[in-house]
């Protein structure tokens, strides 16, 4: 009795993740938004790599 209680609830959690997954078919490519006009909206500076040292 165990084994079947266990295997239906791992059949269960497998169906659900199955269901949940992203499926990578899309029926159109993602489109910008309307007010998105080829402007960065990402207002954060870039980030800097620690300079060389320099020889004196």
């Amino acid at each position: 009795m165990p084994r079947i209680v266990l295997s239906f609830a791992c059949s269960v959690f497998a169906l659900a993740l199955s269901a949940c997954a992203d499926s990578s078919s899309q029926k159109h490519p993602p489109q910008d938004p309307p007010d998105y006009h080829g402007v960065p909206t990402d207002t954060r500076p870039p980030s800097m790599l620690i300079a060389p040292t320099q020889p004196q």
